[in-house]
């Protein structure tokens, strides 16, 4: 993140440089394109995956992959809905492959192509984008805060939102090894490394404790795993004990394990996450407790229902109210 002073305060203030700056905190442990090494190695024993770019394998990590493999490299260029159809094509030749982009061409440009090309058929596609929810400063064009709202109901297809760089690496090969479509959302460049000191796993379909606690229970997804340990532990030092429970695996939910947390008495249960409050985690839990007759006081951590400002990242989790700062006071607010 790149900072000047400010004459009049000697304040730092954020330049624009930071607006393609990583999520990571200065000083935070990171590892470098992890989704571009892990499927480069996961390659070197898979002969059949193949990668896919739409212009962007860049700024997707996949030119990682396209280095390593130049015969299996496929450069679309823009033409998202040129890339979901011959994926699609390959997956029925018996290739697996991993077709990249940023998560607002997927979703947005592409739809019908990956419901009618991939998701109907039940194809072997893997779709990993970047640029997910508020990840970038470029504005609505770039900015995904409604891919989960709009994927989620389309049938047969699996989504999944890493924490970090140690999930990405270990999610690469366990989508890869699922047969069926899955929309897996991308950290890129140099991604934050968290849940190494957690001891974490993790497995398709299951989430994952990551920290008890008897007054507040935070159901996260994404880099928002991240923010809420980050929180817990701020709120910690005020005297508010706080559980983290991480569910990478946006669809299929894990519903009991949500369930089983849930129906603990006497805390507050927040959902946490990098996405428009309308259609994305908190909205599949909330509907899921009631479903269950599950009521505990409920709230929700979320991008809002609007067209975010571009500008740069720090400044922009603080002002929507997702960054670390945000979420501990949100939380005390409504203790």
């Amino acid at each position: 993140m790149s900072t000047a002073n400010t004459p009049q305060t000697g304040k730092k203030r954020l330049t624009t440089s930071a607006m393609i700056a990583s999520i990571a905190a200065e000083g935070q442990a990171t590892r470098p394109a992890p989704f571009g090494h892990a499927l480069a190695a996961l390659a070197e024993q898979r002969p059949e995956i193949v990668g896919l770019s739409a212009d962007l394998s860049k700024y997707t990590d996949l030119h990682i992959f396209a280095k390593a493999h130049p015969e299996r490299f496929y450069q679309m260029g823009m033409a998202e809905q040129l890339l979901m159809s011959a994926a699609a094509g390959m997956a029925r030749e018996g290739c697996v492959p991993f077709a990249t982009t940023y998560a607002v061409f997927a979703s947005r440009r592409a739809y019908d192509f990956i419901c009618m090309a991939i998701a109907e058929e039940n194809l072997n596609v893997k779709i990993v984008c970047g640029l997910p929810g508020l990840t970038t400063g470029y504005g609505p064009s770039h900015q995904a805060t409604d891919d989960l709202a709009i994927f989620r109901a389309m049938p047969n297809l699996m989504i999944i939102d890493p924490c970090d760089a140690l999930e990405i690496e270990q999610a690469v090969p366990a989508i890869a090894a699922h047969q069926g479509p899955v929309y897996m959302r991308l950290l890129r460049g140099n991604v934050p490394l968290v849940l190494d000191e957690y001891g974490y796993r993790f497995e398709i379909g299951k989430a994952k404790t990551l920290r008890t606690g008897n007054d507040v229970l935070i159901i996260s997804t994404g880099l928002m795993t991240m923010r809420s340990l980050e929180a817990a532990q701020q709120l910690q030092a005020d005297g508010v004990d706080v559980a983290v429970l991480h569910v990478p695996t946006i669809k299929p939910l894990d519903e009991q394990t949500i369930l089983a947390e849930a129906r603990k008495p006497g805390r507050l249960v927040v959902t946490a996450e990098n996405h428009s409050i309308i259609g994305g985690l908190g909205e599949a839990v909330a509907g899921l407790l009631l479903r269950n007759g599950v009521t505990p006081t409920f709230r929700q951590i979320a991008l809002p229902d609007a067209f975010l400002d571009a500008g740069a990242l720090p400044t922009l989790h603080d002002r929507y109210g997702i960054s670390t700062d945000a979420v501990s006071a949100r939380i005390k607010a409504w203790l």
